[in-house]
């Protein structure tokens, strides 16, 4: 139901028993599935134990128990038999996700970010070992018994283990000492990739070296041989490198590498089990060790053995009968329809049979027969017709041609626009707004020309365009585009009022300047008598008489004015300035 998320089995127990054969997979949703793989069916399903990702399944050496570690921080310990959960308990501040059970059963691993060592009584932390940066992927004890054997054993003080984690190219190794003061790792392996794979043979004697097989994501596998005997400041380098290629005859003469997927000692620890090839269909093979030579290439041809075969279908050809009725559809650029003649059989023949009296046609006759007539396919405006636009367009795009494109998009005519977007094939319409977009950046003119494409496109091609996943960064650098434009709408309108006020003032004040003046003599003129003459005369001369004094009496109002105020000034006492400036004030 729910895909397994990792496959772990813990089968190191001496005694055969019925539940050896039972394998725990942990799940993405947080249930766990027991699945017998004598029976080759689901046995049991262990569920209300996890809220998140189960990420790794360990068995106890008392096989009725299970323990469970989840992305909801928490470690659970089962009961197989009644299925249900033992106990439960936090693990740490951040998913945990790695365990490993002591040799003796009474002590539990678990690794998050920090690795803990837990006391399965009590359910309290024994010790704390901090050191990776990133969370752990792999935990194993490396040895059975302490290597100084005078000190009475408890069980864990004195062993040593090993992790691995993920983005991290150094495998630590720690050791569990009886004082808390020493936390960090004890030695190092260093490898040339992030470890996906890490299988070893427990030291059960204290002379006896750990093997080591890690198996990187480059696709190689590392072989390191060490006596764990105490503190080792430089990290250790593999004695033994193996890698997999093809031997490269056929066709490729360059070999090429295989990926080694998992790798794990057999019971001798003198050979190896290697998994390698495809996720799909992987070839395991056995491989004797000879850790005398540091690199190792073994030649597989994968190509004979990987053979997935796929069933082709057998067709047979069948032609088809044409009636007269319907549409034959010519291979090509898609919206390009050529009319297709079907020559009936009885013409053929009269061909074929000449008459006595016929003359052989020749063959610039022949030749001029096969000519095209240019004045049927011209339109009468002298334009291509829709369907030639659209095939133009299409074959623009794809060249890239500015000649065919500039032919195409630089028409007004909006019907010719919305039939050709019309026609265009699907696969088209992105490489068109591309090109829209690149000459809406160009000049105003070839701007608001392309206005009429982009609205014909979207009108037309809206719900094709709304199905493409990536359509918002295709459509990015257009509506930064339109944004930028539209802010400045609100301005340019304004400036388009003004600049209309004014261009109507000027034109106004040109037309009334350019009104030819009416002739200004008077068509008729009545003359009086020269006693009236006389006397406006007389009425002039008291006039301008008149005006002459009144401008006199004014100048002496003026001068009484100014005097009267100088009298004012020094009755109040305001002429406190010194008489030079009195003299320049006045």
């Amino acid at each position: 139901q729910d895909g397994p998320q990792r496959k772990k089995r813990k089968s190191e127990v001496a005694e055969v028993d019925k539940q050896l054969d039972i394998l725990a997979i942990g799940t993405a949703v947080g249930s766990i599935l027991l699945y017998s793989t004598v029976k080759g069916e689901l046995q049991s399903k262990l569920d209300g134990g996890h809220d998140s990702r189960v990420n790794c399944v360990r068995w106890h050496q008392d096989n009725c128990c299970l323990y469970s570690c989840s992305d909801d921080k928490h470690i659970v310990e089962w009961n197989t038999q009644t299925c249900k959960v033992k106990c439960k308990w936090k693990g740490d501040n951040n998913s945990v996700t790695c365990l490993c059970i002591s040799p003796d059963g009474k002590m539990l691993l678990s690794a998050g970010r920090t690795i803990k060592l837990w006391d399965l009584e009590t359910k309290e932390v024994y010790r704390h070992f901090t050191g990776h940066a990133t969370s752990v992927s792999s935990l194993m004890f490396t040895t059975v018994k302490p290597v100084n054997e005078s000190i009475p054993f408890d069980g864990i003080t004195g062993l040593y283990f090993l992790s691995g984690a993920i983005h991290d190219r150094l495998l630590s190794v720690w050791q569990i000492r009886s004082d808390r003061k020493e936390k960090n790792a004890v030695m190092s392996f260093t490898v040339t990739d992030e470890p996906t794979f890490v299988d070893l043979t427990v030291s059960e004697v204290k002379e006896e070296p750990v093997k080591l097989a890690v198996v990187c994501r480059d696709g190689q596998l590392h072989l390191f041989e060490h006596i764990l005997n105490g503190y080792c400041k430089k990290p250790l380098t593999s004695n033994c490198t193996i890698q997999i290629a093809t031997p490269g005859n056929d066709g490729d003469s360059t070999p090429k590498p295989v990926p080694i997927l998992a790798a794990a000692f057999c019971t001798d620890k003198q050979s190896l089990l290697l998994v390698y090839g495809n996720n799909l269909q992987p070839v395991i093979e056995k491989v004797s060790l000879n850790t005398s030579e540091s690199h190792i290439c073994l030649v597989r041809d994968i190509q004979k053995v990987l053979s997935l075969k796929t069933d082709a279908a057998l067709t047979k050809v069948k032609t088809p009968v044409v009636n007269s009725d319907t549409k034959v559809l010519v291979p090509g650029i898609p919206g390009h329809s050529t009319a297709v003649k079907t020559p009936a059989s009885g013409k053929e023949k009269k061909k074929n049979k000449r008459k006595p009296g016929e003359t052989e046609e020749s063959i610039e006759e022949r030749l001029g027969a096969l000519d095209i007539d240019v004045s049927k396919v011209k339109t009468p405006g002298g334009l291509p017709q829709t369907d030639s636009f659209a095939v133009l367009l299409v074959q623009g795009l794809e060249s890239n041609d500015a000649e065919i494109l500039n032919k195409v998009l630089n028409t007004r005519k909006e019907n010719i626009v919305k039939n050709t977007v019309a026609r265009m094939p699907i696969h088209a319409v992105i490489p068109l707004l591309h090109e829209l977009t690149k000459r809406l950046q160009g000049n105003p003119y070839s701007a608001s020309l392309m206005v009429r494409w982009l609205k014909s496109v979207f009108t037309l091609h809206a719900s094709y365009l709304s199905t493409l996943p990536d359509l918002i960064p295709q459509l990015g650098m257009l509506y930064q585009l339109m944004e930028s434009r539209v802010k400045t709408l609100q301005k340019l309108s304004r400036l388009h009022g003004r600049l209309f006020i004014l261009v109507t003032q000027v034109a106004a004040s040109q037309t009334v300047q350019d009104v030819p003046e009416g002739n200004q003599t008077a068509k008729l003129v009545y003359e009086d008598d020269s006693s009236e003459e006389e006397g406006s005369d007389d009425e002039m001369i008291a006039d301008k008489d008149s005006d002459e004094n009144w401008d006199e009496d004014e100048e002496k109002e003026e001068q009484s004015d100014e005097q009267d105020m100088t009298v004012e000034k020094e009755i109040n006492g305001d002429s406190d300035l010194e008489p030079e400036n009195e003299s320049e004030e006045e």
